[in-house]
């Protein structure tokens, strides 16, 4: 009896490649907001956005320039340089005489991203509760 020769099969079982990559996306859309960090900024919405007024001596300024240098004004004060270490130290000593003080981070249009994080970084960890970030409004003629 000759037996007859099968053809080769050529078609590929996807199933099990399916399965497994179902379970690799649930992994990774479990796992993906766990590795997320970041500082908790509530930045205020553009068409709803209002003055702030606080009284001038009791408003701290932190600005950032383009090299990272950081100055800090007190109140109605002289702007001074700081180093990174002093920062959050200086603010806290403040914060102990006037506990309604609030912090404002300015930074200048052309800084790195990553100054303006380290102080929010700073100011989080050391437990300043509001900070508040400065802008400038957009005139709608320039926008245009």
């Amino acid at each position: 009896m000759a037996r007859k020769r099968r053809k080769p099969m050529a078609d590929i079982n996807v199933v099990p490649y399916i399965d497994v990559m179902m379970v690799l996306l649930v992994i990774f859309m479990i796992s993906t907001p766990l590795l997320t960090q970041g500082v908790k900024v509530e930045l205020p919405q553009a068409n709803d956005t209002e003055s702030l007024d606080p009284k001038p001596s009791e408003t701290v300024i932190v600005k950032v320039d383009s090299q990272g240098q950081f100055y800090l004004t007190f109140g109605t004060g002289k702007e001074h340089s700081v180093v990174r270490d002093e920062l959050v130290a200086k603010i806290q000593n403040k914060l102990l005489e006037k506990p309604k003080l609030s912090i404002l981070v300015a930074g200048d249009k052309t800084v790195q991203y990553l100054y303006i994080m380290d102080v929010l970084a700073l100011l989080s960890q050391a437990g300043i509760p509001n900070v508040g970030l400065m802008t400038k409004t957009i005139d709608n003629n320039q926008a245009n």
